[in-house]
């Protein structure tokens, strides 16, 4: 399947059926390398399943994915989820590992297990004291959990990063500076990543294509910008629509 050179992930024909739903319906997608994508769109769109897809979670039915021009497919899931870093929305640190360990856990699995200075490294890159790794999850606020869980994902030097609606269960201060130190690791460790996301807020800010995702098509594919001035069509206007309104709103009781 030929592929731009420059693609971190190419996207051919992809299907996914769960009984009679087709949550992913013939999906052809590619993405630059270094590019920061967001996926948008109601519950039960297929955002997820798509992002699932991509590092083996769930088998599509048909259709291809090629990461770096090989497919998925081609070797172990294990060795495939050390060079894709993934962000869970529940966060899903095991209760009874502390904080080093919860980082560590995929590197060990993989027989290389990383050292204490490595875990202070990842603690520092989200923003938390060395001191948080001697720490159990259930001592953390959920802004500092989640931290832990996107270090988790850096831990292998991944080189595509996926976070499925990685703070929608944070408060929104704790969210926006999460957010924002995410979109600078992107950039600083030179990631590819896919985010899904409700937030079309969060979208417009962070990402640089915003994918609009409806019956498990995407249905739009535009630039925040191309979005804000009409772009996309009825569907991601009317997502566009709702932080907008806000703004407004928020306007009208300044005045």
């Amino acid at each position: 399947m030929p592929i731009p050179s420059e693609s971190e992930l190419h996207l051919a024909n992809l299907t996914k059926s769960f009984g009679a739903v087709r949550a992913i319906d013939g999906i052809d997608l590619a993405v630059p390398r270094g590019s920061f994508v967001a996926l948008v769109g109601a519950s039960g769109s297929g955002k997820s399943t798509l992002l699932k897809t991509i590092n083996r979670l769930v088998a599509p039915d048909d259709g291809a994915i090629l990461f770096r021009g090989t497919d998925v497919r081609s070797g172990p899931a294990p060795a495939l989820r050390r060079r894709i870093g993934y962000v869970f929305q529940s966060i899903g640190l095991f209760p009874h590992m502390s904080v080093a360990e919860n980082i560590g856990i995929g590197p060990r699995l993989a027989g290389q297990p990383i050292g204490t200075g490595r875990i202070a490294e990842l603690l520092e890159l989200v923003e938390l004291e060395g001191g948080h790794a001697a720490r159990m999850p259930h001592e953390l606020s959920g802004g500092q959990r989640q931290r832990v869980g996107v270090a988790r994902a850096l831990a292998s030097d991944p080189q595509l990063l996926l976070m499925d609606e990685p703070f929608g269960a944070l408060d929104p201060v704790t969210r926006d500076a999460l957010g924002r130190r995410v979109r600078e690791l992107h950039g600083r460790l030179g990631l590819t990543t896919l985010m899904v996301t409700h937030d079309m807020t969060e979208a417009l800010l962070l990402a640089e294509r915003v994918l609009v995702m409806a019956r498990g098509r995407i249905v739009a594919d535009e630039s925040p910008r191309a979005l804000l001035a009409g772009a996309g069509g009825e569907e991601a206007q009317a997502l566009v629509a709702v932080p907008r309104d806000q703004a407004d709103a928020i306007a009208e009781l300044e005045k």
